[in-house]
């Protein structure tokens, strides 16, 4: 398995890395961030000593200039939309789904680094760790090239799926979806609390739930707040006739 400091070393690997910016018309002035870009955690867990990086420092600045382009170009595309419907056209567009939608269309997942039973192909195919590695690549992208370059790069491969969103009518998030279904059938809006924090394997994960009232229907295990209350809203949701009051 090779470890991030072999990781900059190997050719076989720096130049699949290059032919991957190549075919994304990318120029880089340093590879370093792209490489570090599909280094998994699951690589660091495993190996701290030899891997002491993993994407998703780049992952947490992901948002800012994702929604910053992405809110600048709705603002201009739709002037005679109101706040909330350009609010709904932007979560849709940055949601986990699409994002991991781009990352297999780029095929970003032939390049993830992962350690030991994570190089399974379905966890090569899952949703989030793609949606993170796409919003790593972004920031090695912007700490390399800056705001225009990236700019363009998002706009080619990620608003572009605006129209399909608008098309199919995938508007609403998951927790939208949960709320109306709850309030609907129970008459109850569901509320979603942290139930702990934790540090395993060098990285701290939240432990939450979604609750209605003082029944808790699901719970979710991540590194991210924000990210983990959509993905318990989807299980929820996907699982909703399971729920008994």
């Amino acid at each position: 398995m090779v470890t991030t400091k072999q990781l900059f070393e190997n050719e076989v690997y720096i130049e699949k890395i290059k032919t991957l910016l190549q075919s994304l018309n990318i120029t880089p002035n340093s590879l370093n961030n792209y490489l570090l870009a599909f280094v998994h955690r699951s690589l660091v867990n495993e190996k701290p000593d030899l891997s002491p990086e993993h994407n998703e420092r780049l992952e947490f600045l992901w948002d800012a200039v994702l929604e910053l382009v992405i809110t600048s170009k709705l603002f201009l595309d739709y002037p005679n939309k109101p706040e909330w419907v350009l609010t709904d056209f932007r979560s849709s567009i940055v949601k986990w789904k699409t994002l991991s939608n781009v990352a297999r269309k780029l095929n970003f997942q032939n390049y993830l680094i992962l350690w030991k039973w994570e190089e399974l192909w379905w966890w090569r195919n899952n949703d989030y760790l793609l949606a993170n590695t796409v919003e790593a690549f972004i920031w090695a992208m912007y700490l390399d090239l800056w705001y225009e370059e990236v700019k363009e790069f998002i706009l080619k491969n990620i608003y572009i799926n605006l129209d399909e969103i608008i098309h199919n009518n995938w508007l609403k998030e998951y927790k939208s979806l949960l709320q109306e279904y709850t309030q609907k059938v129970f008459f109850i809006t569901p509320v979603y609390t942290l139930i702990s924090e934790e540090w395993l394997d060098h990285q701290k994960t939240y432990v939450s739930g979604v609750f209605l009232g003082d029944l808790k229907i699901w719970t979710w295990e991540w590194s991210s707040k924000k990210k983990s209350q959509e993905r318990r809203a989807m299980d929820a949701f996907i699982n909703k006739e399971k729920i008994k009051l």
